[in-house]
């Protein structure tokens, strides 16, 4: 007698597919109808969505701890989407934002979107009294970093946030560099936050953006005449309003989603979504390495000689130091940055003298990379949104990466030492300094 033994059943993929598809189909009609109009969840064309973006904005939503996330192409576009969905329909539109910001987020605000008729103030995220003092009738929203890029200081954010509250702004927050392994800003006061994606997310320099997550403490039907756009029906959501379509705690991503990235396509590739996802599954390892390295980075630059200053949470003094133990934050973050001694050409000496450390604008990634902040990604602040953001011409910007801490630290050491080879500058030869259990020595965070 003979049997027969039954196939082993498939496999089912750990690895989520990419999903290569610009268009879904229904079964239905009335299926399509539905979705189209805002009836029913699905996915309807690739521009707002489809699987692999999916997966990857429930994700970061549930990293973040938030209620729900919506992709983008960049970071720079998920900044777009937010601001335009909570600025761009009020006439008074007004927003105050930190003065130590990234430049790109700069050019955007006063430049591109300053064409829709927004307008910004400025003010510095250590001094909540600034912010006060920055609001107006038509203020939406204040923006800040959870980590400024370049100088890495840390805001004040749960009283910036309580004074956005009472005036009856929501609080928007960049938390790239933090990322959500190092900081939850839902948790201290933030209404939504929004990531380039490229950075510690993807965290291998590899594919473009962003996104923007709720935390679900914004509720526009609390102040509905303030929101109208967000409260009242219109016929672009069916008669109905985004509230009632998305409910209360999404109408501002959805909104994002089904208005504004659908009519102006800053969408998010399946492959880019894909490798972004493959990324996360590694940031808690890799941010905690960067963070270490740079710590350790950061202690033997701020007893050199050719260095003035140097800026990295594991060396903040007074309120600063209070913020980085105190304050939610579970690491100081791969970002670091110093100051030359000397003059701009100086600076200049030192980029060009790193072998090991590469020359390039990017953050994130498991590459060291320096950049000139006043000559590259800052390169269009005013004088006075120079003097306001702490940047100069001696600023040099480290985000490290992966590699050993040991060659890091001979590679910086050998081109600080083309500055002042006879004044007791150390040898490259020396060993990395390992990260500070503790401040070493007061940094203070004032302009140069």
């Amino acid at each position: 007698m003979t049997t027969t033994t039954a196939p082993p059943p498939l496999g089912t993929p750990i690895v989520q597919p990419i999903h290569h598809s610009a268009a879904y189909a229904f079964e239905t009609l009335a299926d399509a109808r539905a979705v189209f109009a805002q009836r029913a969840g699905g996915v309807t064309y690739a521009r707002t969505g489809n699987p692999n973006v999916a997966a990857l904005e429930a994700e970061i939503a549930r990293r973040e701890r938030g209620v729900a996330a919506v992709a983008a192409s960049s970071g720079q576009a998920a900044v777009a989407l937010a601001l335009l969905t909570l600025t761009g329909p009020a006439r008074d539109a007004h927003a105050v934002v930190s003065s130590r910001i990234y430049g790109g987020t700069v050019d955007l605000l006063t430049d591109s979107l300053a064409d829709t008729g927004l307008e910004v103030t400025f003010a510095d995220p250590r001094v909540p009294q600034q912010w006060e003092d920055a609001v107006r009738d038509g203020t939406r929203v204040f923006f800040l970093e959870t980590i400024a890029n370049p100088l890495t200081e840390l805001p004040e954010l749960e009283a910036i946030a309580r004074i956005a509250h009472r005036h009856g702004a929501v609080v928007l927050v960049d938390n790239t560099v933090a990322t959500p392994q190092l900081f939850t800003p839902g948790e201290h006061g933030a209404d939504f936050g929004v990531h380039s994606a490229t950075k510690y997310l993807a965290g291998h320099g590899g594919p473009l953006g962003g996104l923007l997550v709720a935390t679900g403490g914004f509720d526009p039907a609390d102040d509905a005449a303030r929101w109208p756009w967000l409260t009242e029906a219109h016929h672009r959501w069916g008669g109905r309003s985004p509230v009632e379509v998305f409910g209360a705690q999404k109408a501002v991503l959805g909104v994002a989603r089904c208005k504004y990235l659908n009519d102006l396509g800053p969408c998010l590739g399946a492959t880019a979504a894909h490798e972004i996802l493959q990324g996360t599954a590694t940031l808690d390892v890799r941010v905690q390495r960067q963070s270490a390295t740079a710590a350790a980075l950061a202690a033997v630059l701020v007893d050199h000689p050719a260095v003035e200053r140097v800026h990295h949470p594991s060396l903040a003094e007074g309120r600063q130091h209070e913020l980085y133990a105190e304050g939610g934050y579970r690491g100081g973050g791969g970002l670091l940055s110093f100051a030359v001694r000397g003059t701009a050409a100086d600076a200049e000496t030192v980029v060009n003298g790193l072998e090991r450390i590469r020359l390039a604008a990017n953050v994130g990634d498991v590459r060291t990379l320096v950049a000139h902040p006043a000559g590259m990604t800052h390169c269009r602040l005013t004088p006075e949104q120079f003097r306001a953001s702490g940047i100069t011409e001696r600023t040099l910007r480290l985000s490290v990466g992966l590699e050993d801490p040991a060659e890091l630290t001979a590679d910086l050491l050998r081109a600080l030492a083309r500055l002042a080879p006879a004044a007791g500058v150390p040898s490259a030869e020396a060993p990395a300094a390992q990260a500070p259990a503790r401040p070493r020595e007061p940094v203070t965070a004032a302009a140069d």
